[in-house]
């Protein structure tokens, strides 16, 4: 069978697997991408970061109004929500952003295959992938070939999804209207973020966490002052919690908890629940097994430092190998990947890749916790600064939050930002910036800030990692 011929085969689309894509496709190479949705864009796009993103944006705006209109002088009597509209607006974005990479592909002379990929051989510069697309099956030969096939979220062995009453992320985006009662299994990212979506929208809202606090992998200082905003908000919690059976009815679902701490069991009814307890590596059906591709202890595509699996040629970025499951990590990945194939030094930072909750208040986060370097023996100081001090927060009427700042002791290198307030997602760039290039909590302080802006409480963090704050 004659097959067409690429440089470079990709099997999916998300934000690793397109940008390795197009930067593949700059630096000369031929690109063909294979996506099993109809749609480009993988799961970030279609069914994760955009569409939840787009949610959290809108409900935001609608806590707002309701609760800090009247004190800015701004009467505005019974805010409602349409949710066709708000669902026709998430769906619209989505739409857009996924038409943009096809525009992209486009520009770029990337050829998109439509279909599910999977390996047939890998020989010597000729790995053969075939494509089950709708037009039927197809072949095609790649001189290297990259997986990019993310992830999927875990089930519960007696949680099963149904996509009615037991649902996973993708579920939780489009529910018809408001559940009365959500349980939300796992207080991590996206069970925060989609939580706090229809807590917004009415709902009772229970987090029922594994672990003694919430987003275990941030900062316990930070996460801590979080809970309880979120708390403020309505959400409630229940940690230090597993969930060790479900009996789900027509009626709603019953979930049986049990304290870690004490051991007493308890029964939590609600109509609807989240599951969101993490993601797995997505490697179904690719047989890796035919292209002789092994995985780690974790289902993970095994790989060395610079993406190669154990096969010349193979190649795999994204939540499908070590490190978090972050689209900007993937992105980051798909070029490095790109460009050591294309015979350039391609490189991650993986010390300066951020992570942020879309709540409101924001909770974004780059470099090493306060934990961690506790664990790791690194002397360090700490400077911290309140959002409540700073001009621009209360001219905006949102002032909750802060911003912590870890530094060596002995270099004043700066090891890690943690910033909970509103827009930290954005905040949290500069001290990235900073980590990226060797900088210091000086440095950082020694830069002049716009005033009033909100960046100046992360200067003034850094200055009081130096004992030379301003402003307090």
């Amino acid at each position: 069978m004659s097959t067409e011929s690429f440089d470079v085969v990709i099997i999916g689309s998300g934000p690793g697997g397109y940008v390795a894509a197009i930067r593949a496709a700059q630096l000369g190479l031929t690109v063909a991408c294979v996506e099993k949705r109809k749609t480009l864009g993988g799961t970030c796009l279609n069914i994760g970061c955009i569409p939840s993103k787009a949610l959290l944006d809108t409900t935001h705006h609608v806590a707002y109004a309701r609760e800090k209109f009247a004190k800015q002088g701004i009467l505005v009597d019974n805010v409602r929500v349409d949710h066709e509209a708000m669902m026709k607006r998430k769906d619209a974005i989505v739409r857009q952003l996924t038409n943009g990479i096809a525009g992209l592909f486009k520009k770029n002379k990337i050829t998109h295959l439509e279909g599910h990929g999977r390996f047939v051989s890998a020989a010597a510069g000729a790995i053969v992938v075939e494509i089950d697309g709708p037009a039927g099956k197809k072949q095609v030969t790649g001189r290297n070939a990259i997986i990019a096939t993310g992830s999927d979220p875990v089930e519960l062995p007696f949680l099963k999804f149904d996509g009615e009453r037991v649902v996973d992320s993708t579920g939780a985006l489009s529910f018809a209207a408001a559940p009365k009662h959500l349980a939300v299994i796992g207080g991590g990212v996206i069970g925060l973020e989609l939580g706090s979506v229809w807590a917004r929208l009415g709902s009772k809202v229970t987090v029922v966490e594994f672990a003694d606090r919430l987003v275990p992998a941030m900062d316990a200082q930070i996460a801590k002052e979080f809970q309880k905003i979120l708390g403020k908000q309505g959400l409630e919690f229940r940690l230090a919690t597993k969930c060790n059976a479900a009996k789900v009815s027509s009626g709603g679902v019953t979930l049986e908890l049990e304290d870690k701490t004490t051991s007493q069991k308890s029964a939590l009814e609600c109509d609807r629940v989240l599951v969101s307890v993490g993601r797995r590596p997505f490697t179904d059906g690719l047989s890796l097994e035919k292209a002789g591709v092994v995985k780690d202890e974790k289902g993970r595509v095994a790989i060395d430092t610079h993406y190669r699996t154990n096969v010349p040629g193979i190649w795999a970025i994204g939540d499908v190998v070590v490190g978090p499951m972050l689209a900007h990590k993937a992105e980051d990945e798909g070029i490095a990947c790109a460009e050591l194939i294309a015979g350039q030094a391609g490189h991650v930072n993986y010390d300066a890749i951020p992570s942020v909750v879309y709540t409101a208040p924001e909770l974004a986060s780059v470099g090493k916790t306060e934990e961690e370097l506790k664990a790791a023996g690194v002397e360090y100081v700490v400077g911290t600064f309140p959002m409540m001090v700073n001009a621009r927060a209360k001219a905006m009427e949102d002032t909750d939050g802060l911003v912590k700042v870890l530094a060596d002791a002995r270099t004043d290198r700066l090891l890690g930002c943690h910033i909970l307030g509103p827009h930290a997602g954005d905040l949290i760039h500069e001290a990235a910036a900073v980590i990226e290039f060797g900088g210091s909590a000086e440095d950082m302080a020694r830069m002049c800030h716009a005033h009033p802006t909100l960046s100046e409480v992360v200067r003034e963090a850094a200055l009081d990692a130096g004992k030379r704050k301003i402003h307090l």
